[in-house]
């Protein structure tokens, strides 16, 4: 499994003009095959009445799961240009699609290459890429006295605090990179004199 991988932040759109034709760049960032087939189909029917609805997309964290689609554009001129830029630039768990309305002028393979996978790359310039790491959520209870101590502890270090319950204790719940783990609890019970329970939630990815 790996560590860590880019995606785009969230979904952006851009539209240019070549040749007479308008092409629109639409990129968002996806869970899994479901949603980017959702958010193919979602694009299809808002330009049923486009010439073409090309796309690509990586979805899987390793880059292994990917499909691509030239819709009707001569084989290997649209989807896969548009997927190679994906790949190029290390960007996984996200989709592509560039919508094309036809505007009478012939562009030939080399300059359809140069329209699909530089609409691709001009909007990946523009969009927010984010670092997704390979993550471990804990969960540290301290007393309401240690509780300052433990904010002060996490101020300059690579965790996010997702939520914190006062009852008898303060139980914090904090995401850190994986590899970071160790190191961080480690630290902390020896910052808190021993004075701390923690128990580990579960793995999965997370944007810092």
């Amino acid at each position: 499994m790996v560590e860590s991988y880019l995606s785009v932040g969230g979904e952006s759109i851009s539209e240019t003009i070549i040749e007479r034709s308008k092409f629109i760049t639409r990129i968002t960032r996806i869970s899994g095959e479901d949603e980017a087939r959702e958010f193919i189909e979602r694009v299809r029917k808002t330009h049923s009445d486009a010439t073409h609805n090309c796309y690509a997309y990586v979805a899987s964290e390793d880059g292994n799961v990917i499909k691509f689609s030239d819709d009707g554009e001569p084989q290997g001129t649209a989807g896969m240009p548009m997927l190679d830029v994906l790949r190029n630039r290390k960007i996984m768990m996200t989709a592509a699609v560039v919508t094309r309305y036809f505007g009478g002028v012939k562009l030939g393979a080399g300059g359809l290459v140069r329209a699909y996978s530089g609409c691709v790359a001009e909007l990946l310039n523009k969009s927010e890429i984010v670092s997704n790491e390979l993550s471990s959520e804990i969960e540290a209870e301290v007393s309401y006295d240690l509780y300052p101590l433990f904010l002060k502890y996490v101020v300059g270090k690579k965790v996010k605090v997702l939520s914190s319950d006062f009852s008898e204790n303060v139980s914090i719940i904090c995401v850190l990179p994986r590899l970071y783990e160790k190191e961080f609890c480690d630290g902390l019970k020896d910052y808190l004199l021993g004075k701390v329970k923690i128990e580990k939630n579960k793995e999965y990815f997370f944007s810092y």
